[in-house]
Parts: C-alpha cells; structure tokens; sequence
C-alpha cells in the first residue's frame, strides 16, 4: 500500500556559478501532490527542475538549500524512512557486471528485506518479480557492461526497477525511466511500472518526451519551467489548457505528449516561464488543487500503525552488519575470485617483479661480505616499495564503483563500515594467497637468511597498506585522474625517508620526522634486522669506516630496534589508513545532486 505525499512552497536554492555571492532558484514555491494507487508525471524543458523536484521530494539532495513543507502521510519523513521504504530508479542504471539478473535482485533482497525472513521466502519474491517484469528469458544472463556482453538496456531499466521494488516500497520514484530506450522498449517498460500502481504504490516518474502510449499511462501531470510550477492536474486537462496559451490553435494534427512538449520547450526558450506560472496561479486548476491539497494536509484521519512505525525507523538499514558481511562475501566475493577483470590487475604486476628480483639477485642473500651488504639492502628495499606501488592497481575499484555505492547506501543497503570491510576481506584474501605464492619463490631463489615469516609478513603487510592506501586517495580523489596521480607521488616521497637512499643519520632535522610517519621504514626495518642480526643483540656484517673502525651494519643504517617493532608499526599504519578511508568514505562526497 502507498501513501500520499505533498509539497507546499517547496523552493531549492544553491550558490551561483556565474555570480559569485548569488543564490539561484532551480525550484520556486512548487506546490502540488502524488497520490496512492496513481502514476503521476514530472514533465518540462532539461534543466526545468524536474529531477531536481524528485531529488528532493526523494530526500538525495547532497547541497543547496531547501524550503517548504515535505510529508508523507502528513508526516516529515526522515532519511532513515526514504532510505528503507521508497523505490528510487536512477537515469542512468547502476548495477553490478558480474551478477545475473536473478543473483541481482537477490543480493539486493537479502541486503533489504528483514534477515529474519526465510530465504525461501526471499527466493518467492524475486522469482514474483521477474514475472512481473518480464525477465524470465535474461534471469540466468549475466548482466555485464561496456567490456563484456550481457543483458539489453530495456531489460538493465527493469532490473533497475526490480531492485526498487524488492522490499514493496510505499513511494517509487523513476528519474528519465525511458531515456536511452527505443520506443517499443519504453512502452514496454513504462507498461510494467503501470501494473505496480494496483499493489497501491504511489508512483512519480520524470520524463522528457514520451511516447503516446507512455503518456497515456499517467494519472496525472505536473509541468515545471525554469524552476516555475505551470501545470498541476489530470493528464486529460493538460492539452485544453495549455490551448489557451500556446501559438498553436489546436491539437489536431499532433500526439498529445509531443504537441504539449513542443509547447512548454518553446515557452522556455522565449523565457515565459514567470507569465505561464502567473496563469496558472490565477487558474481554475490552481484552485482544484488547492483544495484537493488542503484536503490531503489538513484531515486528521488515522495512519495504521505499520505506516507510522515505518515513518518513524531509527536505523537507515535493516540487514545488520554481519549478516550484510555474508551477503557480500556470498555474492561479490565469490564472484570476484572467478573473475579474470578483478584477479588480472592484482596478480600481474607481482609475477612479473617477483620473477624480475629473483633472477636479478639470485642467490645473493647469504652473502655477508660488507661488499654485498647494498646489494641485500637494495634487495629488501624493492620487496618493500614494489608492493607499495601497486597499489595504483586498487583505484579503480573504489573509484569507478562510486555511483553504485552512492545508490547502494541511498538505498539503505548497508553502511559504510560494512562496505570497507568487506571489499578489505576480497583484497586481502587475494593477498594473503599471492604474498605467500610469490614470496615463496623470491625467498628460495635469491637465498636470503632472513625469517620466511619476516619476508613473507612484511610483504603482505606492506601491500595490505598499500591497498587501504589506495582506498583512502580514491576516496578522497574525485576522479581517477587525480587518484592515479596521488598514489605513486606519495609512495615516491616515502622512497627518500626509508633509510636507504639516505640514512637517517644524514637527514636535515627538519625532515626526520617524515620517516617517522613512513610505513615502508618500518618494513625494510624489519627485513634488515632479520636478515642481519647475528642473535646476541650484534649484526652479521661489519662496515668498515674511514677511520679505519668498523661498526655494525644496523648501526651503520641505525635500525637498533627489534623485528616485532617494525612488524607491529607497519601494521599500526593499516589500521590508520583503514580508519582514514572510512571517514574520507562517510564524509566526502564527490556526488553533486
């Protein structure tokens, strides 16, 4: 069952780009209603306000400032409600590649229907779904994107949809359901949405220029110019009306929805927007819904008790975390470890450097003459930073999966702390699996007399860092240009403090503090003592001096401290870059609507 929304005097303003200090209108007093049971449509000119009415009737505004009264059900609703218990359809669709259209709506049903639900019954649902929509044939097709094959765009729209539609929403909400869509494909999606009306959803479609057949399954209209509310009624009364006010004497050699779109384009563009909204602020249609308004604000007739526990929900979620972790590891993760597009960027580049350093210093590492002692050093040092570097190959998955995770958190899916740890238990597996596959042979090969524990933890744990690393840039970058140039420019100012390239004996003062604050220090720390140290505190190898002394290598490179420092420090940072990503993904927000 639906429920009523209204809007009264609803403005939306924001900051000028063109003259600074200004505040711009993109919705002005707008007034109006949606009712259960009905399909109403936003209709105008791009750039009239339509998407931004639904946006904010939708409660995804990120910025400007919004005025006016907003009820559903004549209550406030608060983002928790519009997250749990309304259907939001993006323009553009959002969905994961990698999924089938059945595994889909199920990922999405066991993230957002109750975890006390049986999955068999969650199971009922999405397969009543996909009859209701129509995508029996594409259920077992992958859904793809622009690199791989999958499903058409009519059948993604439905998807879409279906995903909106998964926990039987009061309020659905379609933003341009038809754009990109031939005209049969937009009828036949248009047609589907018009069905959800009888289970007594409350529906409000934006659309730009509709087909008649799409056009006819509208209860009601809702036309906006320049931000400026024009008509507000019954579909059938939209052409009469605008009659008076058009060039146009009549309506009789046009289709009703392409007539009415030319005529509100051509108001636009001969900037009539204030004189259209003054008529109909003195029309009879004005009053119609003035009082079919007040009739809605003003009776106090009872809500049901399920309606007003749902307007009143504390959490924005409704899958706790650990058994949001499951869904995720169930569907994604699993998905993921078969997948070439995800396992490819992660494993080639530490083939081809392990295999690089094994041959490059092989069987160098029990070699303690003093005039080894660099090319060891210089070993260690590439088993730190190569990692390090990679993590350029861990940007685009939190970069380019941005829009999804917007719409997924918009839909009250998850919170961000379960999306961090989840997509850090995929990375990490990988790594744990590839550390030991790779450090193995690097180890063997180049017959190092450190710990294999030592070589191995510290090379999982510096490319543990420098994956969180890169989650927290891509996090805060706004788009991959930026994040792919902030990754290696950090990790090459970290190459200077490491201790190799100069010794901390040697830095400025003004500078010593960076190393401190260098996560790879700690990592070619703990390889040097555990390749050098002799076991009674000493070093294996002597640096002769100038002065014809000899001190102790890691005394020469002042690494006095003990392997479980550096281990535990080197940790320390991925628990800090770990805390960093997740603030960076809670509270930047590169999204601009």
């Amino acid at each position: 069952m639906g429920m009523p929304i209204t809007f009264k005097d609803l403005s939306y303003s924001v900051m000028s780009n063109v003259e600074k200090g200004k505040e711009v209108f993109l919705l002005n007093k707008i007034s109006g209603y949606f009712k259960p049971s009905q399909m109403s449509a936003l209709m105008g000119p791009s750039g009239s306000g339509k998407t931004t009415l639904l946006d904010v009737l939708a409660g995804r505004k990120t910025q400007g400032t919004i005025t006016g009264e907003i009820a559903f059900s004549n209550h406030r609703p608060t983002k928790m409600f519009l997250r749990r218990y309304t259907g939001y359809v993006e323009q553009f669709d959002t969905l994961l590649p990698i999924l089938t259209v059945k595994e889909m709506l199920m990922y999405t049903a066991e993230l957002k229907r109750p975890v006390w639900e049986s999955l068999e019954s969650k199971q009922i649902e999405v397969d009543r779904l996909i009859e209701k929509l129509a995508l029996e044939t594409a259920q077992n097709t992958k859904i793809g994107d622009s690199m791989s094959r999958g499903i058409s765009g009519g059948q993604a729209k439905r998807v879409n949809i279906g995903i909106a539609l998964i926990t039987e929403p009061r309020v659905l909400f379609l933003d341009e359901p038809t754009s990109g869509l031939d005209s049969y494909t937009a009828n036949e999606v248009m047609t589907v949405v018009k069905g959800l009306v009888a289970d007594g959803t409350t529906i409000c479609a934006t659309v730009h220029s509709p087909t008649p057949l799409t056009f006819s399954l509208f209860n009601r209209i809702i036309l906006l110019v320049r931000g400026e509310l024009v008509f507000f009624g019954e579909r059938k009364d939209a052409v009469p009306y605008f009659e008076a006010l058009a060039a146009e004497s009549s309506a009789e050699f046009f289709n009703e929805a392409e007539w009415l779109t030319d005529v509100i384009v051509k108001a636009d563009r001969d900037q009539r927007a204030l004189e259209f909204s003054e008529h109909f602020q003195n029309s009879n249609q004005k009053q119609t819904m003035d009082k079919d308004l007040a009739d809605l604000t003003e009776q106090k007739h009872e809500v049901a008790k399920e309606v007003l526990d749902q307007l009143l929900v504390k959490r924005e979620t409704v899958t706790p975390f650990w058994s949001a972790l499951r869904v995720f590891i169930k569907y994604r993760s699993r998905k993921n470890f078969t997948d070439a597009a995800f396992l490819g960027p992660r494993i080639g580049d530490k083939v081809i450097f392990s295999l690089l350093i094994a041959t490059l210093y092989w069987d160098v590492g029990n070699d303690f003459d003093p005039d080894n002692h660099y090319n060891i050093a210089a070993l260690l040092f590439q088993w730190c930073i190569l990692p390090a570097f990679g993590a350029t190959a861990f940007v685009p998955n939190i970069v380019l999966e941005r829009v999804l995770f917007y719409r997924e958190r918009n839909d009250g899916l998850y919170r961000v702390i379960t999306y961090l740890v989840a997509k850090m238990i995929d990375e990490l597996i990988v790594a744990l699996v590839i550390s030991l596959i790779f450090g193995a042979i690097v180890y063997f090969a180049t017959n190092l007399q450190c710990t294999f524990f030592i070589f191995w933890i510290v090379y999982f744990g510096t490319l543990s860092n420098g994956i969180v690393l890169a989650y927290f840039i891509g996090a805060l970058s706004a788009n991959m240009d930026v994040a792919n140039a902030a990754v290696p420019a950090y990790v090459v100012t970290l190459l200077f403090f490491t201790g190799l390239l100069i010794r901390f004996d040697d830095m400025p003062r003004y500078w010593f503090w960076y190393s401190k604050i260098n996560f790879l220090r700690y990592s070619w720390g703990a390889l040097m003592v555990s390749q050098y140290e002799d076991g009674d505190g000493g070093s294996k190898t002597l640096i002769p001096q100038g002065d014809g002394t000899q001190i102790p290598l890691l005394e020469f490179y002042e690494l006095e401290e003990s392997e479980a420092f550096y281990v535990g420090w080197m940790f320390a940072f991925f628990v800090g870059f770990f805390i960093a990503a997740f603030f960076a993904m809670t509270y930047v927000k590169h999204q601009r609507r």
